[in-house]
């Protein structure tokens, strides 16, 4: 398993990538930590459960120069401390440039996030621009 982009992802609040198919599908496991925590009751802020989801869909298409246009996302229910969650992606369509990619996140077998990513693979990086 090659990851070619988003090589700095610090995968203590990003996730670390379990499994790959190039182009097709990935899964990203995050392990929640108290960095996370948006409050004293244990809530996770939806800012590190969209950042594991984007990073899904960005390594799905696995390629150096893709970028993130757009977003789609539902936080379905809470992720709390001490949960274990994976996100799950699945290229729904390409069209020249740009890729849809579909994640899901799941703490256990429970769905707790959705999401539709509109990614853009670009010729150069995006501040070469």
């Amino acid at each position: 398993m090659s990851i070619k982009t988003h090589n700095k992802i610090n995968p203590k609040f990003s996730g670390e990538v379990i499994e790959l198919t190039e182009g097709k599908t990935a899964t990203i496991k995050l392990e929640t930590n108290e960095d996370m925590l948006a409050d004293d009751k244990g809530l996770i802020h939806g800012g590190f459960i969209f950042s594991a989801a984007d990073y899904c869909a960005m390594v799905t298409i696995n390629h150096p120069n893709v970028v993130l246009g757009s977003a789609e996302v539902k936080f379905i229910k809470p992720l709390k401390i001490g949960e274990t969650a994976f996100f799950k992606s699945e290229v729904l369509s390409t069209e020249g440039k740009k890729v849809l990619v579909k994640v899901d996140g799941f703490k256990n077998e429970d769905k707790f996030f959705e999401g539709t990513f509109k990614c853009y693979v670009l010729d150069k990086h995006v501040l070469e621009q």
